[in-house]
């Protein structure tokens, strides 16, 4: 990996667009505002070379609310061997970001995921609809405030206890 060139272009990410630097064994990670994510993308792509952004996920810090949401973008550039990510946090409950769609088409499906799974809603999407769950599904499932439900699982120490609160068929 071409750790000098990496930090070049981090060290312009933040220089342009705002944020902060940090790095975790050996992966750089900027941290961009949510509103310069677009023009962050194009930079990477257009200046610096990452041809490919292989995924998008986010991470819930629920109850925390400040940012409640990180939003984590993998960049890759095959021809200069470099691998970088940002991270957007975001607040609320609702929260936004631009899509990028337009910049990376496979940004596609997995806003559409991020969306499905966290309730991330990515402004400009031409078709953000789910794509895991079912469409008349209700919540997001990867939320940490989303609803757990569970049946407990049935040992032999606790067999009779779990068999009469199983539910039955009625007859």
């Amino acid at each position: 990996m071409n750790n000098e060139k990496l930090q070049n272009v981090a060290a312009d990410l933040v220089a342009n667009f705002g944020g902060s630097v940090s790095e975790f064994r050996d992966q750089m990670q900027v941290h961009v505002p949510a509103d310069q994510i677009a023009a962050a993308a194009i930079a990477l792509r257009d200046s610096h070379g990452f041809e490919v952004m292989p995924d998008i996920t986010a991470v819930d810090y629920w109850p925390q609310t400040t940012p409640r949401f990180h939003v984590v973008y993998q960049f890759n550039s095959i021809s200069q061997d470099m691998r970088i990510t940002l991270r957007v946090p975001l607040d609320g409950d609702a929260p936004t970001l631009d899509s990028l769609t337009g910049i990376y088409p496979n940004a596609n499906w997995l806003e559409r995921e991020l969306w499905d799974m966290f309730g991330i809603k990515a402004e400009g999407h031409p078709d953000l609809r789910r794509i895991l769950m079912p469409h008349d599904w209700e919540g997001h499932p990867l939320r940490k405030d989303y609803p757990l439900g569970y049946e407990e699982v049935q040992f032999t120490f606790n067999y009779d206890e779990i068999d009469q609160r199983k539910p039955r068929p009625k007859e």
